[in-house]
């Protein structure tokens, strides 16, 4: 599978329905059984909501093969600050096989998914 990008605003909220869509193809695309591409997209739609938690304006989701399929979802623009992202990280963290989150101080930049 060729590497697979989605941007857009958040404050467009409509596009979260387009970036589960997306998701939800690349998984089927990749072979992954309806729990797991549920799972991934629920992941993947509240790393986003996390970066928008955290002040940021747009964001892009990056979606790669090879063993599993990975996101990263990172986030431009905005006044970056620290969001109240317990119950989100939580959740996500027990929903993939690997979830590394990258902080600038208490400020989350990126959220790589991998399942």
């Amino acid at each position: 599978m060729k590497d697979f990008t989605v941007k857009f605003h958040l404050a467009d909220s409509e596009y979260m329905t387009a970036l589960r869509l997306v998701c939800g193809a690349v998984c089927s695309a990749h072979g992954m059984n309806l729990d797991e591409l549920e799972d991934f997209k629920v992941c993947v739609t509240e790393s986003a909501i996390i970066l928008k938690s955290c002040g940021v304006e747009q964001v892009t989701a990056t979606f790669a093969g090879g063993d599993g399929v990975v996101c990263t979802v990172y986030g431009e623009g905005g006044t970056p600050k620290e969001g109240e992202n317990e119950l989100s990280l939580a959740l996500v963290s027990a929903l993939v096989k690997e979830c590394d989150i990258v902080r600038r101080g208490d400020i989350i930049e990126r959220v790589t998914l991998k399942i």
